[in-house]
């Protein structure tokens, strides 16, 4: 599948909240929620090095239509909607249009 459409978010927890947003982050994965679509392509979660309450969650979808469409969803509003009470400031996004690159596990 070709990726058409991604983002980067930064988030930054409330001080000592870095590992539950991680933790909740990689819900995301999880059976039925968003990263786990055939259309999300990449879904990557990384912490600063500098910073453990600085996370970064890059995604590549197969169309920006299909990533708000899954995103309206109930279980990725679920995972918005706890995603709040961790933030220590407003998240910072910025869109992509991926050319090409790897990922690998």
């Amino acid at each position: 599948m070709n990726v058409t459409y991604g983002f980067q978010a930064t988030l930054t927890a409330r001080t000592g909240m870095g590992d539950q947003l991680v933790d909740l982050l990689l819900t995301g994965l999880d059976e039925g929620s968003p990263g786990a679509s055939e259309h999300c392509v990449v879904y990557l979660v990384s912490r600063s090095s500098s910073d453990p309450d600085v996370v970064h969650v890059t995604e590549g979808w197969t169309s920006e239509e299909e990533h708000h469409r899954i995103f309206d969803g109930e279980a990725a509003q679920a995972i918005v909607a706890r995603i709040g009470g961790l933030l220590a400031a407003e998240s910072t996004y910025t869109d992509h249009v991926p050319i090409r690159g790897k990922a690998a596990f």
